[in-house]
This record gives structure tokens, C-alpha cells and sequence, in this order.
């Protein structure tokens, strides 16, 4: 695995654990009632959409093991660019019920 991808791994990898971090005892109402909390997950999702859009570029075969690579990058640019139609909900369910698989996906790639 040549140097660029491991940067890329390694920076979704740190992403993931800050937006666990974020939301670590936290419940859907304190999410949606926090512009500060909010506005630090989605900067984390799109950091983890801009290392996996990269990826796709410089390693086929790395991005390929990477369940729903594709939707994470159009997440990434919804939140950046349809800021407006980002819905809370959505968000939600993926921290609580997506991340986990890119979580485990991202340390297997990079042992």
C-alpha cells in the first residue's frame, strides 16, 4: 500500500473516531438542539467523503473494499454543497447505525 493511501485511510480513520468522540453519550435531541455539535460532524463527514473521493482516484482496489463508497462521497457533497437539505435525522442514523461497518472496514484495510 503505497504512502498516499495510508494518509487517506489514516485521515478517515481519525474522522471516525472524532465524530464517535462528538457524539459519544449523546442522544438525537442534544444533536439537533447543537448548531456546534452539528456543524463538527458534518465537517467530519466531509472530510471522511473528500479522503474517500481521493482514494477512489489513486487506488481502485483499495476504495472497492469499502462498503457504499459511492453514497459516502454523494453524503460528502450533499453536505457541502446542499447544506440547506441536510437533514438531521439522516445524519443521525448514520452516526448510530453506519459508521460502525466504515469503522471496522477502514481498520482492516489498514492493517
Amino acid at each position: 500500500m503505497d504512502l498516499q493511501t495510508k494518509k487517506l485511510l489514516y485521515d478517515i480513520e481519525q474522522a471516525v473516531a472524532l465524530i464517535v468522540e462528538f457524539t459519544a453519550g449523546r442522544e438525537f435531541e442534544d444533536y439537533a438542539a447543537s448548531a456546534l455539535l452539528r456543524s463538527a460532524v458534518e465537517r467530519q463527514f466531509e472530510i471522511i467523503g473528500e479522503a474517500l473521493n481521493r482514494l477512489k482516484r489513486i487506488d481502485e482496489e483499495t476504495i472497492e473494499r469499502i462498503t457504499d463508497h459511492q453514497r459516502i462521497i454523494g453524503f460528502r457533497n450533499i453536505l457541502a454543497h446542499g447544506y440547506d437539505v441536510v437533514s438531521d435525522e439522516i445524519v443521525w442514523d448514520i452516526v448510530k447505525n453506519r459508521l460502525s461497518v466504515l469503522q471496522q472496514e477502514i481498520e482492516q484495510i489498514s492493517k
